[in-house]
């Protein structure tokens, strides 16, 4: 099955990789355009959140995509981009991390990667832009945020390359979008998502939406990457990312640990 030919556009400094490569895909631009910023001056992350992004201490990285599935299914591309994700970190650290749902990537219980995928409607039908940003050094995050965030740097073997990462990462996202495409690839990504993810099932996390927050016990996802929580009073819950503010692990002695959303 054919997938996209990736074409790489640079940028010394964006205000988001995300909002350039929209504004790519509303003027035309074909699926696989990347958009790579050596800095961001006004990253985000979910629910508007600020990304820090100082001038090389990560990657900061966007994708033009054009599924030709079902709409419904287009929140998969977040759990494939964290998939990708795990596959370029371990083909070029050897390294081994989890994936926090619905959109990090964590290493050592701290986040290594935020993942934010956001549709656009084009001329040339709906587009999704996945945006990807790696901590690659200690730099790429502020130092009140070292016991929840970590890097490349801190983790890995060797010194991060940013070079070597990026194109592991656009061969890892060709390989799995062009296996999602496939017949059986919406089930295929579920079940690897949940072999690759701690968060999949019997974990105990605290669920947060606006000022309501319970806790339960995780019990895999639904097809379209929704999360089921069994509540500590029996209930089944199924979760959207878009649906809360918050998910974490949860401990008993402490309330949650220290990963960031």
């Amino acid at each position: 099955m054919d997938v996209f030919t990736p074409t790489i556009v640079r940028f010394d400094s964006l205000p988001s990789t995300n909002l350039e490569a929209a504004r790519r895909a509303i003027e035309g631009a074909a699926e696989g355009l990347c958009v790579v910023a050596a800095e961001q001056t006004q990253g985000r992350g979910r629910l508007g959140r600020q990304w820090a992004s100082p001038k090389g201490a990560g990657l900061y990285f966007s994708i033009i995509l054009r599924p030709a599935f079902a709409q419904s299914s287009w929140p998969l591309l977040t759990l494939m981009a964290a998939v990708a994700v795990q596959d370029a970190l371990s083909k070029s650290y050897d390294l081994r991390t989890d994936i926090k749902w619905p959109n990090d990537v964590i290493a050592n219980e701290k986040k290594l990667c935020g993942i934010l995928a956001e549709t656009v409607e084009t001329p040339k039908g709906g587009a999704v832009v996945v945006g990807i940003g790696i901590n690659l050094t200690e730099d790429s995050f502020p130092s009140e945020l070292k016991d929840v965030a970590t890097s490349v740097d801190a983790v890995a073997a060797s010194p991060a390359n940013l070079e070597l990462l990026m194109e592991s990462l656009v061969n890892a996202l060709s390989n799995q979008y062009r296996n999602l495409r496939m017949q059986d690839g919406i089930t295929n990504l579920v079940n690897d998502w949940c072999v690759r993810s701690s968060y999949c099932a019997g974990k105990k996390i605290r669920v947060t939406d606006g000022g309501v927050s319970f806790v339960g016990t995780t019990r895999g996802i639904e097809k379209d990457g929704a999360l089921i929580v069994e509540t500590d009073a029996g209930e089944l819950k199924v979760i959207r990312a878009g649906d809360v503010s918050s998910v974490r692990a949860f401990s008993s002695a402490q309330g949650t640990t220290g990963n960031t959303d």
